[in-house]
């Protein structure tokens, strides 16, 4: 990785810690908050499909009631939105939320292997969330880079360890130290 790339990787933890100390930032209770929308939208879709289910729209008044909190709790997260970040990030946490229940169903049925490819991908939309909100996912340079590389600028292509290779395994590893429940 080049020294440019890591010197911008600890500026952004360190901008982090700083934020924390300084009371500005609480990703921990931001982490919590993106879990409880995750939720919210799963309770969306719930009441839609009992609604639908059973023909009777009072369902979809609630639906309506959970959908007002879901966004007003996104706004949150989700600050200065440019193009369809906003709708991105909605989708990139249903995703990931509906991506961890399968892979929890594939493993209590004992297929591990499943659970596992899930829960990686699970993970890397919700580090892709976290990457496009705290601006880490630089949009504009956005083009094909070789898997190992940080970014287009990157000339060592042996970043990451195997399996946490390209953007989602890069984001992963940026939101494992920015994105930290256990800090305090």
């Amino acid at each position: 990785m080049s020294e440019i790339n890591i010197q911008k990787i600890n500026e952004f933890i360190e901008k982090v810690d700083n934020m924390k100390k300084a009371e500005k930032m609480d990703l921990s209770s931001d982490e919590d908050l993106s879990l409880a929308i995750m939720n919210l939208v799963s309770i969306e879709e719930h009441f839609f499909f009992t609604g639908a289910k059973l023909d009777k729209p009072g369902y979809f008044d609630l639906l309506m009631e959970a959908r007002e909190m879901r966004k007003e709790l996104l706004k949150k997260l989700v600050k200065e939105p440019e193009g369809e970040v906003w709708c991105l990030s909605k989708h990139l946490l249903a995703a990931s939320m509906r991506l961890m229940e399968v892979g929890t169903k594939a493993l209590g049925s004992g297929d591990k292997k499943t659970a596992e490819d899930l829960f990686k991908k699970a993970y890397e939309l919700y580090s892709l969330f976290w990457g496009l909100n705290l601006k880490v996912v630089p949009v504009s340079d956005i083009k094909h880079i070789d898997d190992g590389a940080l970014n287009k600028h990157d000339e060592e292509k042996k970043s990451l360890p195997a399996g946490r290779q390209g953007v989602f395994g890069k984001l992963g590893e940026l939101v494992k130290k920015a994105v930290d429940c256990c800090w305090e």
